[in-house]
């Protein structure tokens, strides 16, 4: 599925046309290219700060926020690598804590560019590039890396030995690339894994750990699984976690979801099990109340979009595309029922398989509205409420999300409950249109 990028900043503009020129534009795996351009701008990736590098289906990019908050908390700086942008491109690369500005980006994006004719650089692997040079040109305490597709192949594998390793749930995505084999998609994760570098993992079913454990034996990793080297619980006020070092007793998540519990256990397993940045246990307690993580289970203030609700109603939005980031997503729509109404809007990719996503949400709410993802192959809203209706469901389409919270209002007529997801793409023009922009 080919990225999409746009800027209200002319130089940034100027750069993606050319980037989109000279890219495939869409998720090209292997190490040759980028190997190729990055020895071009002079091996940025070797003079990095020390490297979280952190992969997984799901939650990874939330385990990178509380490893942010964590460093911050410590009074320490942080470069953060992560994709995809929801609103702006500049949000991909934060830079010693702050998102990289327009001038800086159009820079190195010309930079990069000037050096990536003839190679075939997909859009991911400049962007990567571009991160390196600018991580490697400014002072931080660390640099948080999130693996963009799969891992052994992904353009940010081409970092030499990091500090630590993580990986965060698995589960079935990016089949055209990763394909449909649990196991498979395991070891791809894997792939990540160095000699002698801590490799940190969830709880996974019996065959996944043994593929991970296979792959990092043959790269000379040591694993620490969840369960086995460390453990995490939830309690009635927060979380008790424990490793070889000791017990911890960390506040509950500010993130809304169970499941970012475990992120926030995995990310103080990836700190406690390695020793090139110093974190304190009171900084790893702050990470869970500032970590923040957008379109992640996240509660919408009252904005231009969210006004066209009844007063008293909740909206929450969520990038949930595929069966194992809804299951989560769910259980916390759960306790909607006693309520009130409740709804879901809803557009996927085109690349995505709707039903199991509808099959976990839409069982969730009273009505289902679809609409399109703007500037990407999607699934037709009609047909997508169409697929709905067939499961047993009260579903209608509507041309955007605003025209979705109209209808939704119309129907109920009082206070709702409402979940905006099934893309971040989709979850991008949300905040956008309800001024809520990522900072």
């Amino acid at each position: 599925m080919p990225d999409h990028a746009r800027s209200d900043h002319p130089a940034v503009q100027a750069q993606l046309d050319r980037l989109w020129a000279l890219s495939p534009g869409a998720d090209v795996l292997g190490l040759e290219r980028i190997t190729t351009l990055l020895a071009r701008l002079g091996n940025p990736q070797l003079h990095l700060p020390p490297v979280f590098h952190v992969a997984g289906t799901n939650g990874k990019g939330s385990t990178c926020a509380f490893l942010r908050a964590a460093i911050e908390a410590s009074g320490q700086s942080v470069h953060v690598y992560s994709s995809p942008h929801l609103v702006r491109f500049n949000e991909r690369i934060r830079i010693a804590g702050r998102l990289i500005d327009d001038e800086a980006l159009a820079g190195v994006l010309e930079e990069v560019l000037a050096q990536a004719e003839g190679i075939g650089a997909s859009f991911f692997e400049v962007t990567t590039a571009a991160a390196f040079l600018c991580f490697a040109r400014t002072p931080a305490a660390a640099t948080i890396i999130e693996v963009g597709l799969g891992g052994r192949l992904d353009a940010t594998n081409i970092l030499p030995p990091p500090a630590v390793c993580g990986i965060a749930a698995l589960g079935i995505d990016h089949e055209a690339f990763l394909g449909r084999s649990l196991t498979g998609i395991a070891r791809e994760k894997a792939g990540i894994a160095k000699s002698g570098i801590p490799l940190v993992t969830m709880d996974y079913a019996t065959p996944l750990r043994d593929a991970i454990e296979a792959v990092a034996a043959t790269a000379g990793a040591p694993v620490f699984a969840r369960g086995r080297d460390w453990s995490s619980d939830r309690t009635k006020t927060g979380i008790r976690y424990e490793d070889r070092q000791g017990r911890l007793t960390l506040p509950r998540p500010a993130l809304s979801g169970s499941h970012q519990s475990r992120n926030l256990a995995l990310a103080v397993a990836m700190i406690r099990h390695q020793s090139a940045v110093s974190v304190p246990d009171q900084a790893l307690q702050a990470a869970a109340t500032r970590a923040s993580w957008p379109a992640r289970m996240q509660p919408l203030r009252h904005g231009p979009l969210t006004a066209r609700l009844p007063d008293g109603s909740r909206c929450w939005l969520d990038g949930a595309h595929n069966p194992s980031a809804a299951t989560p997503v769910a259980r916390a729509m759960a306790r909607w029922r006693s309520q009130g109404p409740s709804a879901l809007v809803l557009g996927m990719l085109a690349n995505k398989e709707a039903g199991p996503v509808l099959q976990r949400l839409g069982a969730m709410v009273d009505l289902v509205v679809t609409v399109p993802v703007p500037h990407h192959a999607c699934h037709a809203p009609d047909a997508l409420a169409q697929q709905a209706r067939d499961l047993g469901m009260d579903a209608l389409s509507a041309d955007d999300p605003a025209a979705a919270l109209s209808v939704i209002a119309e129907r109920f007529g009082r206070p709702a409950q409402l979940l905006i997801a099934g893309s971040l793409y989709l979850a991008g023009q949300v905040l956008e249109q309800n001024g809520e922009a990522p900072d």
